[in-house]
């Protein structure tokens, strides 16, 4: 690929997504919808104007590096203040973990007709919602605390879980690794290598914030942090491949947890940074979707990706939150949002390809799926869920607000969780 076209690739995409984003500033429609079509209309399934393939290689680096920038951002800003929040993560993750792993597998098997090996790697891929779609919804639709930080924790959580355990299931399916054993052995050693070399950076990058004088720059503790943030990933997934995804979320969860002398300001500089990656990859993998990979899938992929949404997610919810005092406004609303986002997609690609270069039959109908599974649950649930919140009284009213609404400043309300006492 030419310099110039590569430029012309990266113009149009960044270009792409700003507009999104503008239009999105206008109308009030949700951002990740608009981001999610201006791919479609750039790409394979519209103008023919980026193909995300010409990147060669390298897209599998620019993905994972702004990836674990957006993960990044996501573990800097988590909180999770009471243990009823705490609970409910972690019951909905482990539980989601269970449920959504086998009943993926058996819908993705039986109404999409993906093989068995193919099947178990879509159910993996799909698992985790993500915090790139979830955030800029709950931002945007001022949804009343904790909800947010449950549905964006979730995603934190589960997202590394997904991509690691969708990695290992492809070695499976190809033979690389042998007996659900070895699977268990490596997603363990993945994740804890992970997060034990995410949390070594991070303890180091904090060292190294505190030491920098607080008045001269703040682009040298942004230099600082992405230096350390991109070598964490390098090393990880030269080491361990796919462990540098929960290395990032605990890299920042470790910079986050620890005081540094102004940290706010640098945590604006990487959310802006987080929200431009963000602008670039959803088009870019969007714009990678072909009709001719959905066209296939016709209603049996549709039901899919239904009886996931309304079924299997609700289920799962209803399980998680039993006994923890959550009304059924709040269970509902779970429930029902958990669009999936850049991660799932930047998945679907990459192991599509290596699938395809297998020789395995379904590589197309993978990546079809996956990506009808993000067109669905991106389209369907950011549309409906400022009216859902605003039906179900989950809706921070902008004079409660400690700042304008739109500011990533807010001061978030009072739990709407009843108080368990």
């Amino acid at each position: 690929m030419t310099p110039e076209r590569l430029g012309l690739l990266w113009g149009i995409t960044v270009f792409a997504g700003a507009g999104a984003r503008l239009l999105s500033a206008i109308s009030g429609l949700p951002g990740v919808v608009l981001l999610l079509l201006s791919g479609l209309l750039i790409g394979r399934s519209g103008l023919g104007l980026v193909e995300p393939l010409d990147l060669g290689q390298g897209l599998e680096t620019i993905v994972g590096l702004l990836v674990s920038l957006v993960l990044f951002d996501g573990g800097l800003n988590l909180r999770l203040p009471g243990d009823t929040i705490k609970a409910t993560v972690l019951r909905i993750s482990l539980i989601r973990l269970v449920v959504s792993l086998g009943a993926g597998l058996l819908v993705a098997h039986w109404l999409a007709g993906l093989g068995w090996s193919v099947a178990a790697v879509y159910s993996a891929i799909v698992l985790a919602t993500g915090p790139t779609v979830v955030t800029p919804l709950v931002q945007q639709i001022r949804l009343a605390a904790p909800l947010g930080d449950v549905l964006e924790a979730e995603g934190l959580m589960l997202e590394p879980v997904g991509a690691v355990l969708a990695l290992l299931l492809l070695e499976l399916s190809l033979g690389d690794l042998h007996g659900w054993r070895e699977v268990a052995i490596a997603l363990m050693a993945r994740l804890g290598g992970g997060v034990l070399l995410g949390a070594g950076a991070g303890w180091l990058l904090s060292e190294g914030l505190r030491r920098v004088k607080p008045d001269p720059s703040v682009s040298l503790r942004l230099q600082l942090t992405l230096g350390i943030l991109f070598l964490l990933y390098g090393v990880c997934e030269w080491i361990l491949p796919e462990s540098g995804l929960p290395a990032s979320v605990a890299a920042g969860v470790v910079v986050g947890r620890r005081s540094a002398a102004q940290v706010d300001q640098l945590d604006q500089l990487i959310r802006e940074l987080a929200r431009l990656a963000i602008t670039m990859l959803f088009p870019l993998l969007a714009a990678d979707v072909s009709w001719s990979e959905l066209s296939p899938l016709g209603w049996g992929g549709i039901s899919c990706v239904l009886v996931l949404m309304v079924v299997v997610r609700p289920v799962a919810v209803s399980l998680a939150t039993i006994g923890l005092p959550l009304d059924l406004r709040q269970k509902l609303f779970l429930g029902w949002l958990a669009p999936r986002g850049i991660v799932t997609a930047a998945v679907a690609s990459l192991f599509s390809i290596r699938l395809e270069q297998a020789g395995v039959l379904g590589a197309g109908r993978l990546q079809g799926l996956v990506f009808l599974t993000i067109l669905m649950t991106v389209g369907l649930q950011g549309l409906t869920a400022q009216p859902l919140a605003k039906a179900l009284g989950l809706i921070v009213p902008e004079e409660d607000l400690g700042t304008d609404a739109d500011s990533d400043t807010a001061v978030k309300p009072v739990s709407v969780f009843p108080d368990p006492g």
